[in-house]
């Protein structure tokens, strides 16, 4: 098991960053409760709406919009574990997460390859997935493995089943993938439970971990809340990861932008805590601004830099384990 070294630590000398204080925390926590509980979020699933409903919040099943109590709220974030540990088919690659430890991983999804013998630029397949998962099996300073490639040359309802075939056979690290739906993320513990040699061991050991990311502004569409539903009713750890853009689907203001971006994760994470209270979640961001004059999100932006810092920062304040983008 692999315990990675503290960042942020409060020291005399050295560099660090300090990007909030206590109680612009507070404000951001508290803006964040205002905006869940006044406003809401979409809901599109009608099994999550039956759970929000059982859980206290407010359930519009004709708007479906759920109004969320800052009750409510905050005890899915104290439910939710501080730390947890991404279990891999090699015990010696599981990897801590929690606190303040730091560690690297691969991110997704690449559509697009140069090809390694050719050099070639197109479009990626299932055997591109494999070298890539054998790739970070090797680099010893990348701890999790995220799909990072697609498999372009295999059917799209199934390519999610494919990849992880794919990642299984060529790497021992903790695997991430975001399977698209309920029913694909059953297929996929089915596949970890043929890797780990049973179902129990798998609930004991799932050697593959989920993401899945809420709609901005504020909605969960009805595949996101079945693989949070499924991934908290297995105990498979969930990263809920935001990807709003700032000037696009989320305020043109960072602070606005990162409001959304908290009310999108905490919606997601009350959910998963309501089906399965202390079920491994991680707080998770690819939250970023909209180039307004090109259209696109610049994934290495000095605003995702910023807003990485403080969903790290929120992170720690409400006791979580964190992922976010760019390095």
């Amino acid at each position: 098991m692999k315990r990675n070294l503290h960042a942020g630590k409060q020291h005399l000398g050295g560099f660090g960053l300090n990007i909030f204080s206590d109680d612009e925390l507070q404000d951001i926590h508290l803006a964040t409760l205002e905006v869940m509980q006044y406003a809401g979020v979409f809901v599109e699933d009608e099994e999550a709406l039956e759970i929000f409903h059982g859980g206290g919040c407010l359930v519009d099943k004709n708007k479906k919009i759920v109004k969320l109590p800052a009750h409510v709220v905050e005890d899915a974030i104290r439910s939710a574990p501080p730390q947890i540990v991404l279990t891999a088919r090699d015990p010696e690659n599981d990897f801590v997460m929690g606190s303040d430890r730091v560690g690297f991983t691969s991110f997704g999804e690449g559509i697009m390859v140069i090809d390694p013998d050719s050099g070639e630029y197109r479009q990626s397949f299932k055997q591109d997935v494999a070298n890539s998962a054998l790739v970070v099996d090797y680099l010893s300073d990348v701890e999790v493995y995220e799909r990072a490639i697609a498999a372009r040359d295999v059917p799209d309802h199934v390519r999610t089943l494919h990849e992880a075939d794919a990642y299984f056979n060529n790497t021992s690290k903790p695997c991430f993938q975001g399977p698209g739906s309920g029913v694909l993320a059953r297929k996929l513990f089915e596949m970890g439970a043929i890797v780990m040699g049973g179902e129990d061991k798998f609930k004991e050991r799932p050697p593959v971990s989920c993401i899945v990311c809420p709609t901005s502004p504020l909605r969960l569409v009805r595949d996101c809340c079945e693989v949070i539903i499924e991934c908290a009713r297995f105990g498979v750890p969930l990263n809920i990861l935001s990807m709003a853009m700032a000037g696009g689907s989320s305020p043109v203001t960072l602070a606005g932008t990162l409001v959304t971006h908290n009310a999108e994760v905490l919606s997601g994470i009350v959910l998963h805590q309501l089906t399965s209270k202390g079920a491994p979640v991680i707080y998770g961001s690819s939250t970023t601004c909209m180039d307004l004059r090109m259209t696109t999100a610049p994934v290495g932006s000095p605003e995702l830099g910023m807003l990485s810092a403080a969903v790290a920062k929120l992170a720690q304040f409400y006791q979580l384990p964190s992922w976010v983008a760019g390095a």
